[in-house]
């Protein structure tokens, strides 16, 4: 827990606890300096007595509370998934989604010891999103600033910016994705790799990986070498399911493996079983 000096601490509190960071994280404490504390503790200064032989102060609970409410409403996570917890995630009692749960549930209450990334394999429906949503909200609760951002629409915004009448630039747009301390990139390789889609992939996870931040990322598609690489072609190619490798290229791919850990999340797509269930 953080503690200071009342001295120097008498500076701090008429700014409500604003924190240095990016642009963003300045953003969120300017946010949180304006909602109104009641709190009869700290009396709404954010900082409360330790009791010891020296006055010392550190920061109050509703100040965490008050910040990790902030966090999480600039962390763009869709109303879709703002329920997502680890609590409500229903393994069905499949063994592999139930390993895959422990995983990144102890990563998330582990973080920051281990910043390493996240890669969250396995097909449609088995609540990749949805871990990883909640592995999010587990870390905006410890004063994480975290973001989430849909591949797809990124990618559309990045090529809407490119229109004249359009003002946003593609640096805005990404410059979000530069700066967060933890990113979830939802759904990688969903959209048909091309040489600009993949020099956008390269140029995303190029910057964080420079900057040692950590990103979460999930995808539908199983990890395994591309089919130029094997060496694959003709009709073999054509009857092959796309691996990762395919979908974001080979560079990218072993750039993966530097950042992220791999977890495998295997099961029976639950969207279809609620579909079954709802039409009978």
């Amino acid at each position: 827990m953080e503690e200071k000096n009342v001295g120097f601490i008498q500076n701090l509190v008429s700014r409500s606890g604003e924190r240095a960071g990016s642009a963003m994280q300045k953003n969120a404490a300017a946010k949180l300096a304006e909602e109104p504390q009641s709190c009869p503790i700290c009396g709404g200064t954010g900082w409360k007595d330790v009791v010891g032989s020296e006055r010392r102060v550190t920061r109050c609970n509703c100040y965490w509370q008050t910040q990790a409410k902030h966090l999480l409403g600039v962390s763009e996570i869709p109303a879709r998934y703002v329920d997502c917890e680890f609590l409500n995630y229903e393994t069905g009692g499949n063994d592999g989604l139930a390993a895959a749960k422990i995983k990144i549930e102890t990563w998330a209450g582990q973080y920051p010891v281990d910043r390493s990334g996240l890669l969250l394999v396995g097909p449609s429906g088995v609540g990749k999103t949805h871990l990883s949503v909640a592995a999010l909200k587990r870390l905006t609760q410890k004063g994480v600033h975290c973001l989430f951002c849909d591949y797809r629409e990124l990618l559309k915004k990045i090529q809407n910016s490119y229109n004249p009448s359009v003002q946003t630039t593609e640096l805005d747009l990404l410059r979000p994705i530069f700066e967060t301390e933890v990113v979830l990139l939802d759904d990688l390789g969903a959209v048909k790799p091309s040489e600009w889609v993949w020099d956008t992939v390269s140029l995303i996870l190029n910057a964080r990986y420079n900057e040692k931040l950590t990103t979460i990322i999930t995808s539908n598609f199983l990890d395994g070498a591309s089919a130029a690489a094997e060496r694959v072609d003709g009709p073999r190619r054509a009857a092959r399911e796309e691996t990762l490798g395919d979908r974001i290229g080979e560079r990218m791919r072993s750039r993966l493996f530097e950042m992220c850990r791999l977890v495998q999340v295997n099961g029976k797509d639950y969207r279809q079983k609620f579909r079954s269930a709802t039409s009978r």
